[in-house]
C-alpha cells in the first residue's frame, strides 16, 4: 500500500470515529469514542468509591491488584485468581498448565473460538499444544460430539458465550451434559469467560454455580465492565500459583496496574449489575430492527432470533463497505448511530453479504422500540439510495 493509501485509511477511520463520538445517540460506545482526558478525568473523579486512594500504589501486583483477585475469585466461587495484562495472556497460561497436569498436550474446543481465529496460532507456536474440534456447527458442542471425538484431549475449552458465531450460549443442561462428557473422558474443563458477566441471565444461574462447572475460568475486564485493559484467571490455588510463574515467563508481571485494576473494580461495582437491563433490552431492540427491516431489506438475519446475552448480529445483502458508509452518513446526518462497521463474513463465504455485531448497553437503555424501528429505515433508506446510484448489491 502506498503513503497515501496508508493515509486515506487513517482519515476514514478517524470520520467514523469523529462521526460516532458526536453522536448524541447511540446503543453503545466505544473505547475509541473517549478520549484520553475523558478516561483519565472518569477514572480519578470515580476510582474513590471502589478503593482506597490513600494507599499505597501496587508493586508487581499487590495492594489493589490483589483486592481485585480476591473480588473475582469470590465472585467466581474459587479459592484462587490471578490478575492477567491480556486475556490471551491468561489462556495460554492456564491450558499449558492443564496440559503439564493432565499429562495430554491436546485441547479440546470450537474451530471459532479466540485461539483459534484471533491469537496468530500462539496454543502451537508457543506452548506445543495442539487443537481438536469436537463440532464445526455454529454452536458450543454438544455431549455427544465431545464423547465421539476419536482421540484422547486433555482439556475441553467452551467459549462462553461463543462470540464469532453470534454470542451463542448452550442451554444450562446442555452445558451440564458436555462438562460431565469431558470427565468422562478424563478431561479438565476451562471455560473462556471473556464475556462470562452477561451469561447469567440466560442460564438462570448465579456467576459462581455456571463458573463451578469448570476447573478454571477466565474473565476479562474491558469487554463488557468498560475496564482499560486486563483479565483474571480463577481456579485452584495450585494451578493458579502455577499460571503466575508462567505469567512472569511470558512477560506479564508488569510493576504498576493500578489504572486498570481499579477501572476494573469500578466495571465490578456499577457495570456488572446492571447487565442483566442489557440483556432484556438487547431482546427488545432484536425484534425492533426485525420489524423495521421487514420490506426495507431485501433480505435480512438477526441472529440469534433472541439474544442470547446483550450481544448479537445483523445480516445484510450488501457488500460491507455500503453498509459502512450509510452507518456514518446517518450519524453525521442525524447525529444517531445505530450501527457501526460492517464485514464480510469468511471468505468462504457468500460474496455480498456482510454483518455487523450490535451490543446494547447504558445508552440503549434510553431508545424505545419505536426509536430503534425508525433509525434502521433511515439506515436502510441510505443504503438503497446509495445503490441506487452506484454499485448495484450482489444478491
Amino acid at each position: 500500500m502506498t503513503d497515501q493509501g496508508v493515509s486515506d485509511h487513517g482519515d476514514e477511520k478517524a470520520r467514523r470515529i469523529a462521526a460516532w463520538r458526536a453522536s448524541e445517540k447511540v446503543l453503545w460506545r466505544y473505547a475509541s469514542e473517549t478520549t484520553l482526558g475523558e478516561r483519565l478525568t472518569a477514572l480519578a473523579r470515580d476510582a474513590g468509591s471502589v478503593h482506597d486512594l490513600s494507599a499505597s500504589a501496587d508493586v508487581y501486583g499487590d495492594g489493589v491488584v490483589e483486592t481485585l483477585e480476591r473480588r473475582v475469585a469470590a465472585l467466581l466461587g474459587f479459592p484462587a485468581a490471578a490478575f492477567f495484562p491480556t486475556g490471551t495472556m491468561a489462556q495460554q497460561a492456564a491450558l499449558r498448565c492443564w496440559a503439564e497436569r493432565t499429562g495430554n498436550p491436546v485441547v479440546a474446543l470450537h474451530p471459532q473460538a479466540h485461539p483459534e481465529v484471533h491469537e496468530r496460532r500462539a496454543l502451537s507456536v508457543l506452548t506445543g499444544l495442539r487443537t481438536v474440534h469436537p463440532t464445526r456447527a455454529a454452536r458450543i458442542p454438544t455431549a455427544e460430539e465431545v464423547r465421539g471425538l476419536d482421540e484422547p484431549f486433555g482439556t475441553l475449552m467452551l467459549e462462553l458465550p461463543l462470540r464469532d458465531a453470534g454470542f451463542v450460549l448452550p442451554a444450562w443442561e446442555e452445558l451440564v451434559a458436555v462438562v460431565e462428557a469431558a470427565r468422562e473422558r478424563d478431561a479438565v474443563v476451562h471455560f473462556d469467560g471473556a464475556r462470562l458477566w452477561e451469561c447469567a441471565p440466560w442460564f438462570g444461574r448465579e456467576l459462581s454455580e455456571i463458573a463451578g462447572l469448570a476447573d478454571s475460568v477466565y474473565v476479562s475486564f474491558y469487554k463488557s465492565l468498560g475496564g482499560l485493559s486486563g483479565a483474571v484467571l480463577a481456579g485452584p490455588e495450585p494451578l493458579v500459583e502455577e499460571a503466575r510463574a508462567w505469567r512472569h515467563r511470558y512477560g506479564g508481571q508488569l510493576f504498576q496496574q493500578f489504572p486498570a485494576a481499579l477501572s476494573a473494580l469500578l466495571g465490578l461495582e456499577r457495570e456488572l449489575p446492571r447487565l442483566p437491563s442489557y440483556v432484556a433490552h438487547a431482546r427488545v431492540v432484536a425484534e425492533a430492527l426485525r420489524e423495521g427491516l421487514t420490506g426495507t431489506a431485501p433480505w435480512f438475519r438477526v441472529h440469534p432470533e433472541t439474544p442470547h446475552t446483550h450481544q448479537f448480529q445483523v445480516w445484510l445483502p450488501y457488500e460491507p463497505e455500503a453498509l459502512t458508509e450509510a452507518s456514518v452518513r446517518q450519524a453525521e446526518d442525524t447525529g444517531v448511530t445505530l450501527f457501526r462497521a460492517w464485514a464480510a463474513p469468511d471468505p468462504a463465504g457468500p460474496p455480498g453479504v456482510a454483518f455487523t455485531e450490535v451490543t446494547v448497553a447504558g445508552p440503549g437503555l434510553e431508545w424505545s422500540r419505536q426509536d430503534v424501528v425508525d433509525a434502521v429505515r433511515d439506515f436502510m433508506a441510505r443504503v438503497s439510495g446509495h445503490h441506487a446510484t452506484g454499485a448495484p448489491a450482489r444478491p
